[in-house]
């Protein structure tokens, strides 16, 4: 597909109107693109290992440990209102509203 059909197309999937200097534009841009492209085509790349980033880093994250969490009674205790153990709140969406 040549530059100026891509243009055609990009335009066309964005919903955009593209003025005929303007496509005259990014023609040029998007050949330049292809031609290196097509240059990076050419390389041997036999013996090299897929890489997802060019430095070999690793993402540092702690371990996921279960800690103890706060005592149910004492957060219950502190409560105004309860009904065994949850907290009670007043009703504030009611049926058929």
């Amino acid at each position: 597909m040549d530059a100026e059909k891509i243009v055609d197309y990009a335009a066309e999937l964005a919903r955009l109107e593209i003025l005929p200097d303007q496509k005259k534009q990014f023609s040029e841009q998007i050949g330049k693109i292809l031609n290196l492209v097509e240059k990076l085509k050419e390389l041997n790349t036999d013996n090299v290992e897929p890489t997802s980033h060019i430095l070999p880093i690793q993402n540092v994250t702690r371990p996921d440990v279960h800690e103890k969490n706060w005592d149910r009674e004492h957060f219950l205790k502190l409560a105004p209102n309860r009904q065994d153990e949850f907290f009670k709140v007043p009703v504030v969406v009611q049926e058929g509203n």
